[in-house]
């Protein structure tokens, strides 16, 4: 299977019913300031460079942010603040992210989430995250990626499942960085949601920090 294929079926995902009816009424009726848009309204694929050598893992789309425009991390806030951080970091080609046609270019890097739908609250059960984590290590076989950052403690646990790595002696602390038994490594990362960026929990230096590990790992700087 390539990765356009997987893509397919994951677009073609109705696995969790309550995250298909929350995602389509999204979509159909959609916040005030976007009534023109044509909302996605379908699972989320991964985005980036398919020879990606790190591999980004957050946690699921955005209600008006992915589930609007069909690409990871792109019109809402959490994109507004990681673009411009992988940009600075020489991930991206520019630092904004606002539609899928936007020109957007990722290099060396690939981005997926735990859970493919947005779901209510923001909050995915465990056995959505279930249903959906084989497609995240499906993912991973087919890009082979040296560095796997984890953009938060739901992904940290998942992403440590999906690589069969057990967790104990592996600890979740921002800019923590652990070697895995498959010779890769993985960086630790609050998520750069509004809740955390706004009360300064993460920071954009804290952020960058990630970004230069991850350059440093891959041997670049």
């Amino acid at each position: 299977m390539t990765l356009d294929e997987l893509n397919t079926e994951i677009i073609a995902c109705r696995r969790c019913p309550r995250l298909v009816a929350w995602r389509e009424e999204v979509a159909r009726e959609k916040r005030r300031a976007y009534r023109d848009w044509d909302y996605w309204g379908k699972p989320v694929p991964g985005f980036g460079d398919s020879q990606a050598r790190v591999f980004v893992v957050g946690l699921a789309p955005g209600a008006h942010g992915s589930n609007r425009t069909g690409r990871q991390f792109t019109g809402d806030a959490s994109g507004d603040f990681l673009y411009p951080a992988l940009h600075r970091a020489g991930f991206a080609s520019q630092p904004d992210s606002v539609a899928r046609d936007d020109g957007l270019i990722l290099s060396d890097l690939y981005t997926a989430p735990v859970c493919r739908c947005a779901p209510p609250a923001n909050k995915p059960t465990s056995a959505e995250i279930d249903n959906c984590l084989p497609y995240l290590g499906r993912e991973i076989e087919l890009i082979h990626p040296r560095v796997f950052v984890a953009l938060g403690r739901i992904a940290f646990d998942n992403l440590l499942r999906v690589l069969g790595v057990p967790p104990k002696g592996l600890s979740f602390a921002h800019a923590a960085v652990h070697e895995l038994p498959q010779d890769n490594f993985l960086v630790c990362s609050y998520h750069p949601s509004r809740q955390n960026t706004q009360t300064g929990r993460l920071t954009a230096a804290m952020f960058d920090q990630v970004w230069r590990m991850a350059n440093m790992l891959l041997g670049k700087r």
